[in-house]
């Protein structure tokens, strides 16, 4: 078997394809596991690149700056299937092996001959049929069974993930820098952390990462990321993660942000996750947690289920909007593109593309378009051509299923 690989290309299995609100306008590699995406992770562990993803054909016109492409046609020999709901550990791993196993299941595997797409989701993310012969390397990492996973395997991820990242960044030392408890933290070059800010360490490390700035009055509880180029104007972030290019105030607690979201004032976000391009607007608030005490049930494509839950927030798609002083229930599913207003708590969940609370009327397409486009321009994101006809094949194949 030849040993020299073409890069990875991530597996979207019939499980991750069910990972809802997200699926439906990106693959999961480019979901944020802990401090980083599923594709960054494997990227670092393995230091090979990436050829693409595999996955659902409305997926076909991705397209985000830096982010891994549909793949179609055929499959390089000397790929790397990697099935996308593994998050594997940042540490280094052999790249020369044929095959990877995390927690005794087999989560990569070296394609020894060209294949086609077809087959390659054919086998649903179970490589045991072309793994070979070979002992496979078992490597450190997480299983995402469940969408609702990213939340409670965050604290732990997020721990073991700044320990690597804040050793292998240039830092900066801030003089004046107030800090508590035992664990590390770490500021790279580059950011910017105003006088009056807390940095409690006591119960995990903080990294904050280059060009974020953080203004007075924040106090940052670890393990907490704040990433690259985002601004922290106020209030309390624990335990989470918060991606590129975001705005965050208030209280948020056990939460990720992909990345490009706003949460730009007061309220509470906790137990969450949030795709690219969520606005919340002022005084959004979510539940995380029911008046009972008892586990949260959870909107899948295939009827409500139980999640073992006793904390679990709001889960909102890419793109998704609220009005001020919107009021999320209890482990709530907000559909990508859905733009949620209108008196009362929200449902537990609301379709893609929605217009208002009650599912009475749908976003038309050209004018979301339209609204995405000068969003992502404010940021000095193009909205490409092809983004755009991903967008509408999102769109469309919602208005299939509302059918």
């Amino acid at each position: 078997m030849s040993q020299g690989s073409e890069g990875l290309a991530f597996v979207d299995d019939a499980a991750a394809r069910d990972f809802q609100p997200f699926a439906l306008t990106r693959p999961v590699c480019e979901l944020r596991a802990g401090a980083l995406l599923v594709r960054q992770r494997w990227e670092m562990a393995t230091g090979q690149s990436t050829l693409g993803f595999i996955g659902g054909p409305h997926l076909t016109d991705f397209d985000e700056p830096g982010a891994a492409s549909f793949v179609s046609g055929s499959v390089p020999a000397g790929t790397i299937l990697v099935n996308s709901r593994c998050a594997v550990a940042l540490t280094k791993v052999s790249s020369d092996a044929s095959a990877w196993t995390c927690q005794g299941k087999l989560a990569a595997v070296r394609v020894a001959a060209a294949t086609t797409v077809q087959n390659v989701e054919a086998l649903d993310g179970r490589f045991d049929s072309i793994a070979g012969r070979d002992k496979p390397v078992e490597v450190d990492g997480q299983w995402v069974e469940k969408v609702w996973d990213f939340v409670p395997l965050l604290p732990d991820l997020l721990t073991a993930d700044i320990t690597v990242l804040g050793e292998r960044l240039e830092r900066t030392t801030i003089p004046g820098l107030t800090t508590i408890g035992p664990h590390l933290v770490y500021v790279e070059r580059g950011a910017t952390i105003e006088p009056l800010v807390m940095l409690d360490a006591s119960a995990g490390p903080i990294l904050v990462r280059r060009g974020a700035k953080i203004q007075a009055f924040v106090r940052l509880v670890g393990p907490c990321v704040i990433g690259e180029d985002t601004i922290v104007s106020g209030g309390r972030i624990a335990s989470s993660s918060i991606g590129e290019h975001c705005k965050v105030h208030g209280e948020i607690s056990m939460s990720v942000f992909t990345s490009h979201s706003n949460k730009g004032h007061d309220g509470f976000i906790g137990h969450s996750v949030l795709g690219r391009w969520v606005n919340l607007g002022a005084g959004t608030v979510n539940s995380n947690l029911k008046n009972n005490y008892s586990g949260v049930s959870f909107w899948t494509p295939r009827g409500m289920e139980q999640t073992g839950q006793q904390f679990l927030g709001a889960f909102i798609g890419d793109h998704a909007k609220t009005a001020i002083g919107t009021r999320l229930t209890t482990g709530a599913v907000i559909g990508a593109g859905a733009n949620v207003y209108g008196a009362g708590i929200t449902s537990r969940y609301i379709p893609p593309f929605s217009w208002g609370q009650d599912n009475a009327q749908r976003w038309e397409l050209d004018g979301f378009l339209g609204t995405a486009e000068r969003a992502m321009k404010r940021r000095d994101v193009p909205l490409s051509e092809r983004a755009k006809r991903q967008l509408t094949a999102a769109w469309e194949r919602a208005a299939e299923e509302l059918r």
